[in-house]
């Protein structure tokens, strides 16, 4: 039986299956991708990440799947893993570009940290009113590269993620595509908390980087927060947000945070 060659990273809780596929020799289907992720028949991850070759002249190129095996635009906990790995396995330091279905994003290796040149921001909508699960939500929205629905929480802890999350992420006002859906809460030092329902794990995971991207904008847009903006995500870590306010937009976005190396291992495919 072939075998397949892979790297288990996280990066702050959010973890990935890594392949080098650099040669183009990796030819996985939504099947195959979905049993990789699966946490009882195979290597367990929220997604799976593949280095291959650029088209448009940056670097790499980063294929992001999600733990259904299917591909979406980007994932900032993975693009930062993503910037480790491609820079190991290529022998790079410093700083390096990768294409992505959302543009372009630029990466700077800090130690174990990664900082990230985020892709422009778009689509921001403030306050949208929505029956969601039963409830009145109060929902913001914004592209960070992935569609993101931010609802702020007096209990964050209290939230139920699930049955919320799913409720926002199935919603008509997101159709067809659907949305990522974050809950805020305001934490005693002026940062903030983020838990966060993911489209494509369709649950609850321990951090997603584009949602503490746009959790940050939007509470700084809605607060008069400074840059960097701190967020603690559910798996303990803290991220930060910088940005520069231009209008009624952003310039300059970048996220830092952790992104660590696992194991590395070899499994049975096909």
């Amino acid at each position: 039986m072939p075998t397949l060659q892979f790297t288990k990273m996280n990066g702050a809780g959010n973890d990935f299956v890594m392949l080098d596929n650099r040669a183009l020799r990796h030819g996985l289907d939504r099947a195959a991708i979905a049993r990789l992720c699966d946490r009882h028949r195979g290597v367990g991850a929220d997604g799976l990440i593949a280095v291959e070759p650029a088209q448009n002249g940056a670097d790499f190129r980063m294929r992001y799947y999600n733990a259904d095996g299917g591909e979406a635009e980007m994932c900032g906990n993975g693009a930062r893993c993503f910037a480790r790995f491609a820079s190991r396995v290529a022998g790079r330091n410093g700083a390096i570009t990768f294409e992505t279905m959302a543009g372009v994003i630029g990466a700077r290796l800090i130690g174990d940290e990664v900082q990230l040149a985020m892709s422009a921001p778009h689509s921001l909508a403030i306050g949208a009113q929505l029956d969601a699960a039963g409830e009145k939500l109060t929902v913001h929205f914004l592209n960070t590269g992935v569609p993101h629905a931010i609802v702020f929480v007096e209990n964050l802890e209290k939230t139920d993620i699930v049955r919320l999350g799913s409720a926002l992420r199935y919603h008509a006002h997101f159709a067809p595509k659907g949305t990522n859906a974050n809950f805020i809460g305001r934490l005693a030092d002026g940062s903030i908390a983020i838990r966060t329902y993911e489209r494509g794990v369709e649950g609850e995971t321990l951090a997603c980087g584009t949602g503490v991207t746009a959790a940050a904008l939007i509470f700084a847009r809605l607060h008069g927060a400074p840059s960097p903006v701190r967020v603690k995500v559910r798996g303990g870590d803290t991220l930060s947000v910088g940005f520069e306010n231009d209008g009624d937009a952003w310039r300059n976005v970048t996220l830092t945070g952790p992104a660590d190396f696992v194991f590395d291992g070899e499994v049975a495919v096909g």
